[in-house]
């Protein structure tokens, strides 16, 4: 195997592959991208950080391509569809830099607590001031850490060290997993309530993006310390100015910006704070990260030689020609039935139980059932989730996973069921196909009969007349046109479950009209990719 490596990288992690009798590696610094392009068609596998964009035309002159490896976590500089398309895998380093983003989190909530850097200027310029820079302890203070992937479950047993009490909020963890790290698995209005300083330790995605606005600002104690080494956009910017600025938080310390580098109003007089600690993004630049995430994707393509599977793989690795052919249709339909379920279901699951009913059963399921598994999961981790790691980040989640094949079946050929069990029950959602297309025929106990559509809203309340029409009223003023409709019920006036498909998403303001009109038990909107 031919390697490229077109940025500067550890040499830790080029010499397993110099080392290796089957690799070839050329390192080809500073190439323009002609260059690159005039070059790549020799060798099947780049090596690259973020000063090398991976692009379409690229990746089509890279005829003999088979492996794009990203030494560092964030793939922005790679065309994923396009690389995809091509067969070629993309793998990244998403946890090298995971003990270097938590001492950083550490190192800005201690500047931040003694009032490291301004004392630092103080007495630099020649001045002897003590009183002005009294800090305060950690010990004692409760530290609510919101997001318990690898980074936070880091700063959580460093917190524990310094003899602080955690409570946690992740919806998508097990509880085990927060008993396994000693701290206190809480609802986030909780959280925020209870902490004397907050971290967040989320991806950045639809769900977390300005997750930490004026609402729940003032839900904090007066006096809190924040802390963001996460990723820029989860704290509303404006809003944390606010706070600083009225004096409900009385001290700041962030790394990342949602534009970077910052150049509104709003980030510059942020950054300007007295109250703040910032630092350029320096979360993951420690030597030892960068030798990390260099180890890892020489790893992984050293792993692709041994036809091993690959960790940190990025898109989704091509199966056996005649596996894929006969699972595609299926694939989709559990990758429908996880993503589905991922929004509806309660928070905090401990078991995922996927169930073959029919002739499908009479074939190995793997593929379904890491499919399946990655949807559920993609939203709700920092990790990019596909077929490869789907299973090793659950187990690294805390959460159970079984699959059971029967071919018995009651009314179709055949059925995909996912039953996810949390700490407050069970929900179950079961799917086939008609016509080649999924088809949702359960959830919970409702037997329906729909097609999972891109936008849609799933209610469940005590059957009364009049209401159907009440929710169309009300969707109809909000401009939000319905598609189709299914309803569900065991029983007359007894719980009744409808899903709405909608031409376009169902807001929160809508939802909470609907709410306050019909009382439902439960209301949810769902987004399904197209």
């Amino acid at each position: 195997m031919k390697v490229i490596v077109t940025d500067e990288v550890s040499d830790s992690g080029l010499q397993l592959l110099e080392e290796d009798p089957r690799v070839s590696v050329d390192v080809r610094l500073k190439l323009s991208a002609e260059e690159l392009r005039a070059q790549i068609g020799a060798y099947d596998a780049i090596i690259t950080r973020s000063g090398t964009r991976v692009d379409r035309a690229l990746l089509e002159a890279g005829e003999n391509l088979k492996i794009v490896a990203r030494a560092g976590v964030g793939v922005d500089s790679v065309d994923i569809d396009a690389a995809s398309e091509r067969g070629i895998i993309v793998v990244n380093a998403p946890t090298g830099n995971t003990n270097s983003a938590a001492e950083h989190t550490f190192a800005l909530l201690l500047s931040l607590c003694r009032n490291v850097t301004v004392a630092n200027d103080n007495l630099k310029s020649g001045d002897w001031q003590r009183a002005p820079f009294t800090g305060h302890e950690l010990r004692g203070k409760t530290l609510g850490i919101i997001g318990m992937g690898k980074v936070g479950g880091r700063v959580a047993r460093r917190a524990r060290a310094f003899e602080m009490d955690v409570v946690v909020y992740d919806p998508y963890i097990s509880e085990k997993r927060a008993e396994d790290f000693g701290v206190r698995l809480v609802q986030l209005d909780d959280l925020l309530r209870l902490a004397d300083i907050i971290t967040v330790h989320t991806p950045l995605n639809e769900e977390t993006k300005g997750m930490i606005g004026p609402a729940q600002f003032e839900r904090m104690k007066d006096g809190v310390l924040i802390v963001n080494c996460a990723r820029g956009g989860i704290y509303v910017e404006e809003a944390t100015l606010q706070a600083l600025e009225s004096g409900k938080v009385i001290g700041a310390a962030f790394d990342v910006w949602s534009q970077e580098p910052p150049d509104s109003d709003t980030l510059k007089k942020l950054i300007a704070h007295p109250k703040m600690v910032v630092t350029p993004h320096l979360g993951a630049n420690t030597f030892e990260a960068q030798k990390n995430v260099a180890i890892d994707v020489c790893q992984e393509i050293l792993a692709y030689l041994d036809g091993k599977p690959l960790t940190n793989a990025i898109n989704i690795p091509r199966f056996d020609p005649d596996l894929m052919e006969h699972m595609k249709p299926f694939m989709a339909l559990a990758s429908t039935i996880g993503n589905f379920i991922s929004q509806l279901a309660p928070p905090n699951p401990r078991k995922v139980t996927f169930t073959y009913s029919g002739q499908l059963a009479r074939y190995d399921c793997t593929p379904l059932t890491v499919c399946g598994l990655a949807a559920l999961l993609n939203r709700h981790t920092e990790r990019e989730v596909n077929l490869v790691n789907a299973s090793l980040i659950a187990r690294e989640m805390g959460i159970e996973v079984e699959a059971v094949r029967t071919t018995e079946t009651e009314s179709y050929s055949n059925v995909v069921s996912l039953a996810l069990e949390t700490p407050t029950g069970k929900r179950v959602i079961a799917g086939t196909l008609f016509e080649g297309r999924p088809k949702i025929v359960k959830m919970r106990n409702f037997d329906t009969d729909f097609r999972p559509e891109e936008h849609m809203l799933v209610l469940s309340y005590q059957d009364r007349p009049g209401l159907i029409g009440k929710i169309g009223t009300l969707l109809g003023d909000a401009g939000v046109n319905i598609g189709n409709m299914n309803l569900g019920r065991r029983e007359k006036g007894g719980e009744a479950l409808v899903v709405f498909s909608t031409d376009s998403r169902v807001d929160e303001a809508t939802i909470a009209e609907i709410t306050a009109a019909i009382q439902p038990d439960y209301i949810r909107a769902v987004t399904l990719p197209k």
